[in-house]
């Protein structure tokens, strides 16, 4: 008699159409028998996407049992596809690309060039959207909404702090292309320091009314050909759409209905000067200890909960991995870390690129925390909890021993006591 096994993982990717992998997972059929012999239907597979591009609902599952292949019928209606073939102005965007991905804010800025592209036109008129990148090979411009890429990763280097070089590169852009708008993001020191050189630039080579109008900063909206910026407590100030705006997160929606060519440009790289002697000189990384970096802002987390027992070989596992310490709100409370180091909706809200969560079963709160985490590590012995359900990769077992083995495989194992000390002594934080 054979077994029919189920990959929990897969389940849950089927199930959320959110999930990054819901494609890879989804299930062909839009009925079908559970391990437990209860009927299942798939409520978002009745219908079909006619010709003109609409859904049409059939209840019966007719349309889907008829598809070729057995393919399921997609419960979004499919990407349009939008292509320029002879751009007449551009709208340019230059991501930030945090650990070489776009960012949630990076989409937000491209939603926001695509809908200035729209009011001056859009497709109809040859107004492509241009994304600008210090990085070669990025992935996701042609959802994000890019019409075509600028790869400047020759002419400076991604990983180096070089604003002059920086610069010298996008207005070498500016002379071949000479964009409509600038959009960057307003942070520092990345866009929000590039894009006031490239507004200060572009106002001594214009004339006196290019000088005089400023780049617009901490925007937030788009509105009747007009945008809205944060004034702090004052109110918003409004004005007509500047060459140079620097946007907040969330400044627009992200284009989710349309996928665009994302063409690579070749323009000639002797248009600027790159290679000009820098005011600055970047002397390379300093060491950072990753227990100074705000929880918030740390790239990489190793958090720990109830399942950790040998906490010396937590903070030693920490320490070896590189990674910043967090806990759950039961760990904190226990008294085993600090208040500063909980993480969730009770602690602190971690937008991590690797988040590890060794011995966390995952209450809602602490799911709340790691939303924005771009992935989730669970190491636990219970295959059920909420957090191997959220998990992009889990790793059933002990926590402590799971820990041990990796910094032995790295070359670096926890010391032994000395044989003459047997009192274990655990170290406990003020919960305070």
């Amino acid at each position: 008699m054979s077994v029919r096994r189920l990959d929990p993982h897969a389940e849950r990717a089927r199930r959320n159409r959110l999930h990054p992998r819901h494609l890879e997972f989804a299930r062909p059929a839009w009925r079908w028998t559970s391990a437990d012999g209860v009927t299942r239907i798939n409520p978002h597979a009745l219908g079909a996407i006619g010709p003109n591009g609409i859904k049409r609902i059939d209840r019966s599952g007719a349309s889907v049992e008829a598809a070729a292949g057995g393919t399921q019928a997609s419960a979004e209606p499919s990407r349009r596809q939008v292509t320029i073939d002879t751009p007449t102005a551009y709208v340019a965007v230059v991501p930030e690309l945090p650990e070489g991905r776009l960012s949630d804010h990076d989409r937000d800025l491209l939603g926001l060039a695509r809908q200035l592209a729209e009011a001056r036109g859009g497709a109809e008129t040859g107004v492509a959207v241009v994304a600008v990148t210090f990085q070669a090979e990025v992935a996701g411009l042609e959802e994000a909404g890019a019409d075509r890429r600028i790869d400047l990763s020759s002419q400076v280097d991604a990983d180096s702090y070089a604003p002059e070089a920086r610069l010298a590169a996008l207005a070498a852009v500016e002379t071949a292309l000479a964009p409509a708008h600038w959009i960057f993001a307003d942070d520092f020191p990345g866009g929000g320091d590039l894009g006031r050189r490239l507004a200060a630039r572009l106002a001594l080579a214009g004339d006196a009314a290019a000088r005089a109008a400023r780049a617009a900063t901490r925007v937030w909206q788009f509105a009747d050909g007009q945008t809205l910026s944060r004034a702090g407590d004052r109110q918003d100030i409004q004005r007509d759409v500047a060459r140079v705006l620097l946007a907040l997160p969330e400044c627009a929606e992200p284009v989710s209905d349309t996928r665009h060519a994302a063409t690579l440009l070749d323009l000639d790289a002797s248009a600027g000067d790159a290679s000009a002697a820098p005011g600055v000189i970047d002397r390379g990384r300093v060491a950072v200890d990753p227990q100074q970096i705000p929880l918030a802002q740390a790239p990489f987390i190793l958090s720990a909960g109830r399942g950790v027992s040998d906490w010396e070989g937590y903070h030693h596992a920490a320490k070896v991995l590189g990674a910043s310490e967090g806990a759950s709100r039961v760990a904190v409370d226990d008294g085993y870390m600090p208040r500063a180091r909980q993480v969730g909706a009770t602690g602190t809200f971690v937008s991590a690129s690797c988040y590890v969560a060794v011995g966390i079963s995952g209450a809602v709160q602490h799911l709340q925390g790691i939303t924005k985490c771009q992935r989730v590590v669970a190491i636990n012995s219970d295959p059920s909890c909420d957090m191997v359900k959220r998990a992009d990769f889990a790793i059933i077992g002990d926590g402590d021993a799971v820990l041990a083995a990796v910094c032995s495989q790295l070359g670096q194992p926890q010391p032994q006591p000395e044989s003459g000390d047997s009192r274990h002594e655990e170290v406990r934080h003020d919960a305070a």
